[in-house]
């Protein structure tokens, strides 16, 4: 019930930020997509000062790992460190082919 209250309080708080701005609800497309980017950018300033108060940096390998993926939607991308090279390791040959067609 709790997530709710807060969804709805949220809710009047930017109803009557759109008012205060002479936005009519809902947004036209643009202003509703910059709101929404606002959103995601904010989820992120949690996790961030939270590393600031444990004394931890805040790297751009930190920030792209943790924060442009959940800004951008795209799945983290993993270090080439972390990435095989070796062919017997990936049990592929190397093509799209399959080894055996028939």
């Amino acid at each position: 019930m709790k997530p709710y209250l807060i969804s709805i309080g949220v809710g009047m708080l930017v109803g009557i930020i759109y008012a205060l701005l002479h936005v009519r609800s809902p947004a036209p497309p643009a202003i509703a997509l910059v709101g929404l980017l606002g959103m995601l950018i904010g989820e992120q300033v949690v996790p961030a000062a939270q590393r600031l108060l444990a004394g931890e940096p805040i790297t751009m390998a930190w920030f792209r790992h943790e924060c442009v993926p959940k800004i951008t939607g795209a799945p983290p991308q993993v270090p080439p460190a972390a990435q095989p090279t070796d062919l017997a390791a990936t049990g592929g040959s190397g093509g799209t082919t399959p080894r055996n067609p028939s």
